[in-house]
């Protein structure tokens, strides 16, 4: 499996290209998707899907310019609702690309669409090695509750604690986090792979009775 991270400064965004057998993966592209035409053209991939994590509210994503140009299918999270052409994807879809397997787990709580991404590399192990977390999970921290205009702060911070408690760390496995955005706007480094983790301490004080209980079923 081949796997590139690309960081953008600026808006302190990483983006991923994933590739297996010739057939590339980009998830969460920034708004210049010539970087990623360009990698893929140096080490012979075509590029077949493209995954966004979640709604940003900070930028504007590349994925529909990049499935234009490539005629890749675009994948985002159910609760989107989004009305471009894509694939809506639930807890449990999974993508074969070559001898890379991808499967989502929805985990809502940054945004309600929100997504992470659990890879497996068949060529190494047949157990996963990677989880792209979206904005559910820094390093470090955890993604903020507070930007849907659907739901309260608090309904958010409910999702996101059964996301992080009932999904993301259940994945009890030797693998690396790695999520698209720095928790620090100001840390000016690109996020890099970190030993999974067993607990979130920045959600660990507290317990899920505080919060309201979730309005999207797929939290549970």
């Amino acid at each position: 499996m081949y796997f590139e991270q690309f960081y953008l400064g600026c808006l302190a965004h990483a983006s991923y290209l994933l590739a297996s057998e010739g057939e590339a993966v980009v998830v969460d592209p920034q708004r210049d998707v010539e970087i990623y035409l360009k990698a893929a053209a140096e080490r012979g991939l075509q590029i077949r899907h493209v995954f966004g994590t979640h709604l940003h509210a900070d930028f504007v994503s590349g994925h529909r310019e990049l499935a234009h140009r490539t005629g890749a299918t675009i994948y985002i999270g159910a609760q989107a609702g989004a009305t471009l052409p894509h694939v809506a994807v639930r807890y449990g879809f999974e993508l074969r690309v070559g001898k890379m397997r991808i499967q989502v787990l929805e985990t809502p709580g940054h945004t309600p669409e929100s997504i992470c991404l659990v890879v497996t590399d068949e060529e190494k192990s047949p157990q996963p090695s990677l989880v792209l977390t979206g904005d559910t999970l820094f390093i470090g921290d955890v993604g903020r509750p507070d930007l849907s205009p659907a739901h309260t702060p608090a309904e958010l911070a409910g999702l996101l604690f059964d996301s992080l408690h009932k999904k993301v760390l259940q994945l009890r496995i030797a693998c690396s986090s790695i999520p698209p955005t720095a928790p620090d706007l100001s840390a000016g480094a690109p996020c890099v792979p970190s030993a999974f983790p067993r607990s979130v301490p920045s959600a660990s004080p507290t317990t899920r009775c505080r919060f309201p209980p979730g309005t999207n079923s797929s939290a549970s």
